[in-house]
This record gives structure tokens, sequence and C-alpha cells, in this order.
């Protein structure tokens, strides 16, 4: 890229100014961009080439727009007690209330919807399952321990930058994350980005991990929180750094109801803070596949709770 290039703001701007953690995104255009979309119906074969070149595949339509839809509405229906909604507007628009919300009532709902039947069907539909097995070259296993988040617009919330094996050392590292935004996930509420060709360099790191802590024990080796690794085994909390420091771009996306993207467990991914002026709830669901003759990482065969230290 030229320096005159450089220098210009990215041309597509997104229609906030993206934060993380306290800390403005660049816009030059040699830090920020754009991932690549792709039709979910190019086949299993050139999906496998873009996820081994780009480190992710976003699928477009995927999904019925139209069901997805209704799971978000019949998700948030379920957290309203709490008071995370605005009263009398309809749940599937994720409207967030302006009033007080009980955060930790919200939390135990959310809980007690990761471990029902409705959540189990939603992740194991056929359209994904068919996919999976064939993207897997065989048949599929769904890891039990499945993560659906909420994030309100007007908070801090982020998810800071990391790859996912970091929290998978136990099993096989050929594990796909699909990465489901339930509804509408535009640029300003706060969707995933991922840096880009980042899939390199989560591998690099890992095997650098893997050199340091040869001399752990076997429970302390796989752990993300073992001695070698930062807090909580994220890469990093600050995003412009990133993109400096390894030369590349943070790549965002509007996201749409029926979409999913699949990525590497050594991609780096992050969000930034919800900034939705419609007050708009951003909720998704990031679940895993592998081979089921793969190595099962044990500790991925329970229901995800906010406490799991995973």
């Amino acid at each position: 890229m030229s320096v005159s290039a450089d220098r210009q703001a990215l041309a597509g701007a997104p229609p906030v100014a993206l934060t993380a953690d306290g800390r403005l995104l660049s816009t030059m255009p040699n830090r920020l961009g754009y991932l690549s979309p792709t039709d979910a119906s190019v086949g299993v074969e050139a999906i496998r080439r873009l996820f081994a070149t780009q480190g992710y595949v976003w699928l477009k339509g995927l999904l019925p727009r139209g069901e997805v839809i209704d799971f978000r509405g019949w998700v948030l229906s379920h957290l309203a007690e709490s008071g995370l909604l605005k009263p009398g507007t309809d749940p599937s628009l994720g409207i967030a209330s302006e009033g007080v919300i009980d955060r930790r009532l919200a939390e135990r709902r959310l809980m007690s919807v990761v471990r029902s039947t409705g959540y189990e069907g939603f992740c194991a539909q056929p359209r994904l399952s068919r996919l999976m097995d064939a993207f897997v070259g065989g048949l599929s296993y769904l890891h039990k321990r499945k993560i659906m988040r909420f994030t309100l617009p007007g908070t801090a919330t982020v998810t800071p930058a990391h790859y996912d094996l970091v929290y998978l050392r136990g099993g096989t590292s050929r594990v796909v994350t699909a990465w489901i935004p339930i509804g509408d996930a535009s640029i300003d509420m706060g969707g995933l980005l991922y840096l880009e060709g980042s899939h390199a360099i989560g591998t690099a790191m890992e095997a650098q991990f893997a050199k340091e802590n040869s001399a752990l024990d076997p429970q302390e080796r796989i752990s993300a929180y073992n001695r070698n690794m930062s807090e909580g085994g994220w890469v990093s909390k600050d995003l412009p750094e990133m993109a400096e420091r390894f030369d590349t771009r943070w790549l965002m996306a509007d996201f749409e109801a029926g979409d999913i993207v699949l990525h590497s467990p050594y991609m780096i991914h992050a969000s930034t803070t919800n900034q939705s002026r419609e007050r708009l709830i951003r909720l998704s669901t990031d679940i895993r596949y592998q081979n089921v003759d793969d190595e099962i990482d044990a500790r991925w065969g329970n229901h995800w709770s906010l406490d799991d230290m995973l």
C-alpha cells in the first residue's frame, strides 16, 4: 500500500468511531478494513480454501433470516424479567431498557437458555450439521460448552483480542468456531473484528507458548491462566497497538440475521463497544465443532457457566 493511501481515511468508514477498552481504532486503510463476504452456496471445497487462506469464512444467509429473528425474540423474552428490554416492545427487536436492569437475573436466565432444548436445537439444526460434517470431513462433534452473549448499548463491555485454541488446548487443534449473530449486528453494535492474516500470527504464538509451557504439569500446560500467559488468556486489550505491532488491519462487517462466520482456532478476534443509537442489544452465540474422531478437550464436555474459568 502506498504512503499516500496510508494517510487517507478509509473509504466507507464506520458510522461511529470504534472503541474498545477505552481506545480508539484507527480508520486508516492500512489499519481498518472490511471482511470479505462469501455466498453460502459456494460449496465446501471453496469454503475450505478460503478458510485456509483467510483464517475465516463469512457465509452470507446460510440460515433462514426469519427463523434467526424469531429465535432472537425467544431468547430475549426469557431475559425480559430482568428489565433488559424496553417495555412494550417486541422482544425480537431487542431494544434495551433505559431503566434499571437486574444484571445478575439476566445472567441466570441466560445460563438457563444455554441449557435448553430450544437453544440446543438452534445450534444443531440440519443446515449447520450438514455443513460441518462436510467441512470436517466426517461426522462433526458439537462441543457441549456453547457460549451466548448479549451486549448492551452504552456499556464498556468488550471481548479483548484472543484466539480460541488458548482455551481448547486439551484436545485437537482442528477445532472450528462458528460465530452466529442472533439478529442483525451492524458495525456500530460492536460485532466481531478479525485481525487480518492473524491465523499465522496465532499459530506462531501458540508454538512459542508450547515451548515455554513444556516444563509445566499437564493441567497448567493446557490452561489459559498459566504463568506464561497474559491475564485471562488475552493476546491484548489494546486493539490499535496490535494493528501497529503486526502491521495489519482489523476487519469489520455489518452482519445480518442468517449469517455465520467460521474461523480458525488461531485467528485473532475481538469486539468493540456497542454504540447503537437505536439502543439495540447485540446477541450472538459462538459454538465449536470438530471431527468426532479427533481428541476432544474434556473441559468442554460441560455446559458453559460464567465462572467456569474457561
